[in-house]
Parts: C-alpha cells; structure tokens; sequence
C-alpha cells in the first residue's frame, strides 16, 4: 500500500501539532501492518521554503544549515515519540529537475503562465477546482483575499516556480534561477515515489486547503492520477477550545511536552481522540493520559504474580472487539475503550488467582496496545530468584516476621523492582 503524509519544513523546532499528525498515521502504518498489509510509507522533508530562507536571514546563516538543524531535531523528536522511520524520505532539492520538467508540462497544455516574478498555475484551467475543500471556483473567488500581486491573473493562482531574489539559493530553469513552489514540491515527489494513483495521502486538516487541492490539481492537469483516497487529521487546541497558533503564542514544543509528561502519554491522548476531531492538549488532559498509563503499566508488572506459566493464548473476544474499532474508519477512542475495560477485568482475574484468564487478557490488551505503537512499561519476566524473594517475604509476613519482611523487601528494590503489597501477596513489578 502507498501510503504519501505532507512531513516538515524544518524551519524550527517541533511542535505539538506536528507530533499529533505524525502519531496519527504512526498508528495508521502499525495498524496496517498488524493487519498483513505491506506498506509503502512516504514523508517529504521540504528542505527549500520561504519560511527557511527567512529564518537563515534572521540568524545570518546559510538555509542549509537551517534546514540540516531542524531536521536533526524533527528525527529525534519522531524518535522520543516512538513513530517509526519513514519507508522513503525524500527531500525537495532532490527533486528539481523533475519539478522543472512538471512545471514546462503545465506551461506548454497552457494551465500556468510565467510573469516577471514566477510561473503560477492558473487555476480556471480545471473545472473541478475546489473539490476536496468542497467548494465551487466561484465560491472560493468570492471568499479569497486580495493578495498584492498584480502579475497574477486571479487571486487563487498558485506558484509553482518562483524567480530568485538577491542572495536566495536558486536552480536553473527556464524561466530564469528560480526555486520550486510549495505545492509542486509535494506532488512530484509523491508521483516519484508512489507512482500514479498511490492509495492514500494524509496530512492534516489545515492542507485540505490550498496545498492538497493544489497538489491534485496540477498532476490531473498533465492527466496523472493522484491519490485515490484522501486523510486529514484535526487540529490541536491549546485550552478551551482555543486553537494552537504561533501568533496566540500558545505553541508547545515536542521538547517541551517531553519535559512535562512520559513521551507515552500524548499517544495515548492522540488514542483517545478521533483523529477527525481536535484534540485538545493540557495540563489535565495530559495527567489524565499519564494515570491511564499507569494502569496499563501496573497490568504488564502483574504478569511476574503468576510466575512461569505456560499460555500463549490472547484472548479473542478482545482482539476481535480490537479490530471491529479500529477498521470502522480507525475508531481509536473505541479501541482503546475496549482495551482498558479488559484491563480491568484482568486485573479481577489476577486477584482472584484465575491465572489463565488473566494472562489471555492481559496478552490481549499488550498486543493490541503493541499494534498502534503503545508499549507498557514493567513488561518482561521477572527472575525466578526475584520471584523467590517475593515468596520469602510473603512467609514471613504470614509468620508476623516484619523485621525479616522489610529485609527482603530492601533486598527487591535494591534489585531494581516495585514491590507493592496486596490482598493476594508481595506484586513484584519493573
């Protein structure tokens, strides 16, 4: 499956809202995979942009080295949130000669001009313009603002090659030393990689507009079949209902949320949400994803209770339920509700010593969890000369030994285990 997600411009560190769509197709990816289907996962890195070679002015250094920063700190980030790696990652400056050769394509079938400042796709050439924000050509005219830029033949039309400016990085072309547009950027690599009518493309809901029907738009001008299907994430909203933007100066760092909360917890609370709604990211929503976890966490350490046990077995009716969520358009809020009433009731199974019940569920809900990317901490098996220890302590507590109890439960922690006392005994966990 060909699956094409709009990546970053690494223009600056990281933030929230790029961590959201980033965790959304991650789950995405893993899902599929779990499902037996081979996916062909791509995510540009726009390395040529506007907002890169004002960020190098700012700073008076070379765009590239803008560009070569921001993207160490976007790999890194991807990392700490446990996404994996990208099948192909192409970078825009890898792709000019072919943006050059999809530009005089749509010059020559007369669907873009060139002025003294670029070559813009005229947008009146295509009859469905607007089908993906679902709005007719004339309604988008009507609503659109009016730009600066007498060259233009409407306000809509959308460049796809722009004349350099003194001391801009620049490629020949022939219109002059100039750079890609945004929007060409994206649809060449996809077609590049992914070839025509890929499966899907994603990316978030703030692309529907123009960048995805930009996209669209010039290759089935040059009659190239784009995506067959489309996906869009929501946004991340701040506090009440407040959405996330640089100029409310409400934007939150991936570092900084890594500061504030187990990495684990925001792809749990990106779980949680439909990835069509907006999410909304706070102190509270995040302490409350981060007590979720500990549930899941302490579940994993319980398996150590029941010693050795021979079960390989997850229990069906779970992963069923699990999967009846997740193909009903990636129903994550109902899968992970599934999954946490099946902890509970793991947990029900464990004090009452059902040991098989207990481990089909709790192998369950880590392999569905595992599946969209959410491990527990405290999973493995406890050494049997710990679980020993444990079993100690337990006969002398029974014996009211305490003084000998607390040497042993010393002994556990020292050994780098939680040690947590129940109704059923010492629960040895990591």
């Amino acid at each position: 499956m060909g699956l094409y997600i709009c990546g970053s411009t690494v223009y600056g560190p990281p933030h929230i809202g790029h961590g959201r769509f980033s965790l959304v197709y991650d789950v995405l990816r893993r899902y599929l995979e779990y499902s037996g289907i081979v996916v062909d996962h791509v995510s540009n890195v726009t390395d040529i942009d506007d907002k890169i070679i004002a960020r190098a002015n700012e700073e008076h250094r070379r765009p590239e080295e803008i560009a070569d920063q921001y993207e160490a700190e976007w790999w890194d980030a991807m990392g700490t949130l446990g996404c994996l790696l990208p099948t192909q990652v192409p970078h825009a400056t890898a792709f000019i000669e072919e943006m050059v050769e999809l530009v005089a394509g749509l010059v020559a079938r007369d669907c873009a001009y060139e002025t003294v400042d670029g070559v813009y796709f005229a947008v009146a050439t295509v009859d469905d313009y607007g089908l993906l924000a679902h709005q007719s050509l004339a309604s988008l005219r009507s609503g659109a603002r009016v730009e600066v830029n007498e060259n233009k033949r409407s306000p809509l039309d959308f460049a796809l090659w722009k004349k350099a400016k003194p001391a801009e990085p620049w490629w020949a072309s022939p219109w002059g030393p100039g750079r890609p547009g945004w929007h060409t950027e994206c649809v060449v690599m996809s077609l590049a990689l992914l070839g025509d009518g890929f499966d899907l493309h994603g990316g978030g809901q703030d692309l529907i507009f123009p960048h995805h029907e930009n996209e669209r738009t010039q290759a089935e001008a040059i009659g190239r079949p784009f995506a067959r299907c489309w996906m869009h994430n929501g946004m991340v909203e701040a506090r009440g209902g407040e959405k996330m933007s640089k100029s409310l100066g409400n934007v939150l760092t991936l570092s900084d949320l890594f500061e504030q909360s187990d990495p684990r917890a925001y792809r749990l609370l990106v779980l949680q949400s439909h990835y069509r709604a907006p999410i909304e990211v706070t102190a509270t929503t995040l302490s409350d994803a981060v007590s979720a976890l500990g549930r899941l966490d302490a579940l994993s350490g319980r398996v150590a209770e029941l010693g050795r046990l021979d079960i390989q077995r997850s229990d069906p009716e779970v992963k069923g339920a699990f999967v009846e969520r997740m193909q009903d358009d990636l129903d994550t809020p109902g899968a992970t509700a599934v999954l946490f009433d099946a902890i509970r009731r793991a947990n029900v199974a464990f004090d009452a010593r059902d040991a098989q019940r207990a481990t089909e569920l709790t192998r369950a809900v880590l392999e569905c969890f595992g599946a969209v990317g959410l491990e527990a901490k405290g999973s493995g098996e406890i050494p049997e000369a710990v679980l020993e220890l444990g079993q100690r302590r337990d006969q002398a507590r029974a014996a009211r030994d305490f003084a000998n109890a607390d040497v042993l439960r010393s002994e556990i922690v020292a050994l780098g285990y939680v040690v947590e006392d129940t109704s059923s005994g010492t629960r040895i966990r990591r």
